[in-house]
């Protein structure tokens, strides 16, 4: 049987570690999950929501290096927030006196985008920093 990132697969949890669990796989293969996909809640410990033995339904998410990567909680559906105007608050709901229709959300920043700015970010620090050296250096070198 061949993975591919997406199949929906059954295992058996093998070990389980701090940061993850590994799982038996069919055609003796294995994988594993990363605590951070265990559950779509904060898992502070791994332990308090899977079992060595127990049986699980994964869904394959990478395949790097030939180690595959697993999840659990991208078959579960997230939970939904708390809608504002549903609240039980004691004071009434505000309403918007704005009618235009509301902006989409912006689109999530690719890896290339993250990547661009953070050098950015990088390139004006470290300029600052040079010109503050250069600075320091030509006062001490004009009071010789």
């Amino acid at each position: 049987m061949e993975l591919t990132v997406g199949a929906i697969l059954e295992g058996k949890i093998k070990t389980i570690t701090n940061f993850g669990a590994f799982v038996a796989l069919p055609d003796g293969k294995t994988g594993m999950i990363h605590i951070s996909e265990v559950a779509n809640s904060y898992v502070s410990d791994i332990r308090q929501h899977l079992t060595e033995g127990q049986d699980v339904k994964v869904v394959v998410i990478g395949l790097e290096n030939g180690k595959v990567n697993l999840s659990i909680k991208r078959l579960e559906a997230k939970p939904q927030r708390e809608n504002p105007a549903q609240r039980s608050n004691t004071a009434p709901a505000r309403r918007s006196v704005r009618t235009a229709t509301p902006t989409p959300p912006p689109a999530p920043k690719t890896a290339d985008q993250l990547f661009e700015e953070k050098l950015k970010a990088f390139m004006s620090e470290s300029d600052s920093k040079i010109s503050g050296i250069r600075a320091e250096h030509r006062t001490k070198s004009r009071r010789r």
